[in-house]
């Protein structure tokens, strides 16, 4: 499996890990909605729902359902669509201040590098807004991310990579 490097500065974590799949594979393992479902979230989440419009100005709502039942509704829109080399994406949660406005916004870049048959995938998170201390949402994105990207490993080996 693949290394997992990470590196934060202020409001910024930028997330570097390998996988032993094609860059056409791994990045379908962002933009297909069956895909997405199947390894996104922390350990002991599931995504009963997921869906997205992997396009520019396109959408996405998914429901990431916690192992005590509890469900998190996150949405976003795909900024940038660049297959099978980059994705830009905003997430929000659903919670929202008195003007409508997101009191949690992240923008997520992800570089996908073919490497010999293996892809380096880079993810950067940026936090927009917080409804906590940005070092604290940040923390939190790195352990999540983390957990997911191992169960992205696993997936893509499924996958028949």
């Amino acid at each position: 499996m693949g290394k997992t490097t990470a590196k934060t500065e202020n409001r910024t974590i930028a997330i570097t890990r390998e996988f032993d799949a094609p860059r056409e594979l791994v990045f379908k393992a962002w933009t297909d909605p069956e895909h997405f479902a199947q390894w996104y979230g922390p350990d002991g989440f599931t995504v009963p729902k997921c869906e997205m419009d992997a396009r520019p100005g396109g959408a996405f709502v998914i429901e990431m359902k916690g192992p005590d039942g509890t469900l998190y509704p996150i949405k976003g829109v795909f900024r940038e669509v660049v297959e099978p080399e980059r994705l830009v994406i905003t997430s929000t949660g659903t919670e929202e201040d008195e003007d409508g406005n997101p009191l949690d916004e992240m923008l997520n870049t992800v570089t996908f590098e073919e490497q010999a048959g293996k892809t380096k995938m880079t993810l950067e998170v940026e936090v927009v807004r917080s409804s906590m201390d940005p070092a604290q949402a940040l923390a939190g994105a790195q352990m999540g991310w983390g957990q997911s990207f191992d169960k992205l490993a696993a997936h893509l080996a499924a996958s028949g990579s």
